[in-house]
């Protein structure tokens, strides 16, 4: 964290996690609708896990919401949801 910077809000951080799921859902439905291409097949589910996150939000924000343990980092700048 850079001097000066606050902690993110309580507020930042529910509105980054919401942000975060919305892009996953809908990265998640992109690659269904491609895999799905064929209306003979039965489809599959999305195997897509991390994604890189919304860029409106600080990395300050994001690694806030790893130690809360609401997410967790998949390597290369992507994060994923932390499953309950």
């Amino acid at each position: 964290m850079s001097l000066g910077a606050s902690a993110p809000t309580p507020e930042q951080l529910k509105q980054a996690f919401k942000a975060f799921k919305k892009r996953l859902k809908l990265t998640r439905l992109d690659a269904e609708s491609q895999i799905n291409a064929n209306p003979l097949t039965s489809g599959r589910k999305s195997e897509i896990v991390a994604i890189t996150p919304p860029n409106q939000f600080s990395i300050e924000v994001w690694e806030e919401l790893v130690k809360q343990g609401r997410l967790k980092r998949g390597g290369h700048g992507t994060y994923e949801l932390v499953e309950p």
